[in-house]
C-alpha cells in the first residue's frame, strides 16, 4: 500500500469552531473537533482539541462489528475490558488500562459506534504531563456531526478512505 499523504490537516473557520474540514492531500472530509474548539493550552476535561502535530500511534477497531480496516497502520482488534486512564495523578494517566479500573477511564468498547475505528495519537504521550489531556483520539463521528470531547472525528465512510492514505509516519495536524 502506498502512503501518499503524511499529514492530515484539520481546518476550521476559528479556534472556537467545533466543525471543520480534514484535508488529506487534495481530498476534503467533514470533521468534528472538541466542544470547546481548538486550544494551545489543552487541559484534562476542557473539551478542546489540542493544537499541534501528532503522530497516529495505534489503530484499534471493533472486530465484532467490522473487518480489519485497510491501512498502512497495523490494526489491533479491541477486546472487552480495554480502557484508557483519564485520572490526573494516576500512574497510568493517558495510558491503556484493563477495566474495571479503580479510577476514571474511557471505555474503548463503547455501546455507540464512535470507537468502531479509533486511532490513538501522540498528544501528551512522551513526555506525559499530568493534567495536559488524555485519550485524544482520531475516531468516528456522531451521526449528527456534533462535537467531540477533544478528539477529531470523521464518518465511517470517510475514515475508510483516509486510512488507505496513512501510515506510521502520518501526522494529524490540528
Amino acid at each position: 500500500m502506498t502512503i501518499r499523504y503524511p499529514v492530515l490537516r484539520v481546518l476550521t473557520l476559528s479556534p472556537r469552531s467545533t466543525r471543520g474540514v480534514l484535508a488529506v492531500g487534495g481530498l476534503r472530509f467533514a470533521c468534528s473537533v472538541g466542544r470547546s474548539g481548538i486550544s494551545v493550552r489543552k487541559r484534562e476535561g476542557d473539551g478542546a482539541s489540542p493544537k499541534g502535530s501528532w503522530k497516529l500511534t495505534r489503530l484499534f477497531y471493533r472486530a465484532d462489528r467490522l473487518a480489519p480496516p485497510r491501512s498502512g497502520l497495523w490494526p489491533e482488534a479491541l477486546k472487552a475490558g480495554q480502557g484508557w486512564c483519564e485520572t490526573v495523578g494516576d500512574r497510568n494517566y493517558n495510558r491503556p488500562v484493563q477495566i474495571p479500573y479503580a479510577t476514571a477511564h474511557e471505555t474503548m468498547c463503547r455501546a455507540d459506534h464512535l470507537y468502531d475505528i479509533v486511532i490513538a495519537t501522540s498528544h501528551n504521550d512522551c513526555p506525559r504531563v499530568q493534567g495536559h489531556g488524555s485519550a485524544v483520539f482520531f475516531h468516528l463521528r456522531r451521526p449528527d456531526g456534533g462535537p467531540t470531547a477533544g478528539c477529531v472525528a470523521v464518518s465511517l465512510r470517510d475514515m475508510r478512505i483516509i486510512l488507505k492514505h496513512v501510515g506510521p509516519r502520518t501526522r494529524l495536524s490540528i
